[in-house]
This record gives structure tokens, C-alpha cells and sequence, in this order.
């Protein structure tokens, strides 16, 4: 067993969950036994990115203690303008594409300017070209000393096994919502807009930091949720109104099926009498008002209708179509009840 002078703090850190994570990368840096290269992956807004800048805070901290997060290397990584930290994402179409990793092997030959370690952190290789992957590997498997790379993916399963074996793979599960809740209280939101915040998280710890400082998601949320309740009550005519004019925005479909989704779950767990799963808590005596009209079988049969929905979209089917036969499933002259 270690002893606790030799155990480093794993505190320093500044993640929000991820302990397993940290405390491994914390182990790694004081033995000195470093990898070359990360793959962390996990859901969309999981906190790989936040992981991998903390990741270069620590290497190049010049306290005892790293990552400090108060000294000048520390404080120009987090604003990420650190000459030996380089972000680098895909294209507008979220893409890496060859150039990119021909440049960043460029990069990666140079020794450090002002830290211990280059660390190149590159966000979504999954989404890379072949040619950019294969072009990867060149410095995956000779990797210039003093350089860490740092890659961040959703779905790893996509990247050549090459690419894949030749790093370290940090896999981050969702955080516990408690956790949290209770980060976003400490950064003094209230008690119930941290805890709606964490729910509609699932676990993200990215997508709740973002929502808390911006306004614009529940919005969104809102308008989503608001096109439901109409939708509900409206008849056929307006519904297939409503699907021809949202066949030609497929994001903004998607997202609102997503919206949809949660909502019936919720509407299901509610007519099942098993609220503490409810993610939509702001909106609970909507559902509960709701519920007392709809059984479980109506709210599950609805979910299989949203499910099968999104299925068509993703084989192409034509999308006024899917959402015409979803519109047709919809419960008709129900009364949603939400503010």
C-alpha cells in the first residue's frame, strides 16, 4: 500500500467526477511513466477535452503540486495560449483532414519553447479522414520525445485498430448526477436550476458547465417542448403542416426527437408512479396533469414510434414521410398542459 506522503492529490485537478481517470494520469506523472499518446474517449461533452488540458497544466506546472492551476503556464493553458499546448479540431464539417495532421508532425518535431512537454490535443479524430488517420500513425509509432498527444473521440470503433493500440485509452463514463448538481451549487446556481441542469445532463459534465453560463440550450429546450404541447392538441392537417416545413431542417428534427424522447420517458415513468427518474423536473405537473389521460402502454407505444422514427432518418428514408408516420401515431385531442 502506498503511503500518503507518496499519494499524489488528485485535487489540484479542477474535473468535475472522473476520479479513476485523474488519480491514474496523477500516478502516471509521478513515477514519471507518462504514455506518448491518449485516446480519451466518451460521449459527446463528457469532459475528455477539460481532461486532456488539465492533463497539460500538470506536465508543464512549475509548482510541487501540479496541475496548480495559478501559475503562468497553468493560467496560459487554460486560455490556451500556450506556445507548447496546441487545440486542434476538424474543419467546418468537423472533419480533420490530412493537411492538418501534416502540419501538427511538423509541429511535434520541435522541443519545447517554454514547458517541459509539447502537448497536442486533437478534438474528434474520429471523425478524421483515412488518409488523415493513416497519416497519424506515423507519429503514433515514432513519437519525438517530449511530445504528448492527446486524442479525443466518440466513437473510437471507427478509428483504424492501429491508431487505437498505439495509445493509451482513458474511457469516461457519465458522471454521477449528484456530483454534478453539486458542482454547479458551487458556482452558485440555485438548488433547482442545478439540479434540472444535472438531469438533463445525463451525465455530461461539458454539457451542463455550458448550459449554466448559457441561456441559449433551454431556450432551445423550451421552444422544443413548446412544439410538442402544440402538436398534441393540433389536428392531422397541422401536423402534416408541421412536418413538411421540419423535413427540410433534419439537425433541428433530430434534436427535437431527441426532446421528444425524454419527455415520453418521462411522461412513462410519471403513469408509472416512479417519478425519481423524471429528467424534466421543471416540468412535472405538466406531466403528471398529462399522465392522468395517458396509460403506460400509450406512452411506451409513442416512444417506439420516435425510436422507429429516427431509425428511418438515419437509413434515409424520405424524412417528410417518417415524420408524417410519426405524426400519425401521436395521441389526438390531448391537452399538453406545460408552461
Amino acid at each position: 500500500m502506498r503511503s500518503a506522503d507518496k499519494v499524489p492529490s488528485i485535487m489540484n485537478w479542477q474535473i468535475i467526477g472522473h476520479e479513476w481517470a485523474v488519480d491514474l494520469l496523477a500516478q502516471q506523472l509521478a513515477a514519471q511513466r507518462l504514455a506518448h499518446a491518449y485516446l480519451f474517449t466518451g460521449a459527446p461533452q463528457t469532459g475528455k477535452t477539460r481532461l486532456a488540458q488539465a492533463l497539460a497544466q500538470a506536465v508543464n506546472c512549475t509548482q510541487p503540486t501540479p496541475p496548480c492551476g495559478q501559475c503562468p503556464s497553468c493560467r496560459k493553458i487554460e486560455r490556451w495560449s500556450h506556445p507548447d499546448v496546441q487545440l486542434v479540431e476538424g474543419t467546418g464539417t468537423g472533419s480533420f483532414k490530412i493537411e492538418q495532421i501534416r502540419a501538427l508532425q511538423r509541429e511535434a518535431v520541435l522541443a519545447p519553447y517554454a514547458g517541459r512537454y509539447r502537448v497536442l490535443i486533437l478534438c474528434g479524430i474520429d471523425q478524421a479522414s483515412p488518409e488523415a488517420a493513416n497519416s497519424l500513425l506515423k507519429t503514433l509509432e515514432e513519437p519525438p520525445a517530449k511530445v504528448i498527444m492527446a486524442l479525443t473521440a466518440v466513437e473510437p470503433d471507427v478509428l483504424p485498430p492501429t491508431v487505437v493500440s498505439r495509445c493509451q485509452r482513458v474511457h469516461l463514463r457519465p458522471v454521477a448526477l449528484s456530483v454534478i448538481e453539486a458542482a454547479l451549487v458551487a458556482r452558485g446556481l440555485s438548488a433547482d436550476r442545478a439540479r434540472l441542469l444535472a438531469r438533463l445532463s445525463g451525465g455530461r459534465v461539458g454539457w451542463a458547465l455550458a448550459a449554466s453560463q448559457d441561456e441559449t440550450r433551454l431556450r432551445l429546450r423550451h421552444e422544443g417542448l413548446k412544439q410538442l404541447a402544440e402538436l398534441l392538441s393540433a389536428d392531422r392537417v397541422a401536423r402534416f403542416d408541421f412536418a413538411h416545413r421540419a423535413s427540410r431542417d433534419l439537425p433541428q428534427v433530430r434534436y427535437q426527437l431527441e426532446l421528444w424522447t425524454v419527455w415520453w420517458r418521462d411522461l412513462l415513468h410519471v403513469s408509472s408512479h416512479d417519478e425519481g427518474y423524471v429528467i424534466n423536473v421543471d416540468h412535472l405537473e405538466g406531466l403528471r396533469a398529462f399522465g392522468r389521460g395517458a396509460t403506460p402502454g400509450e406512452a411506451f407505444a409513442v416512444l417506439q414510434a420516435l425510436r422507429t422514427t429516427v431509425e428511418q432518418l438515419e437509413a434515409n428514408v424520405n424524412p417528410r414521410l417518417a415524420l408524417e408516420g410519426l405524426m400519425l401515431k401521436l395521441p389526438l385531442d390531448v391537452r399538453a398542459n406545460q408552461s
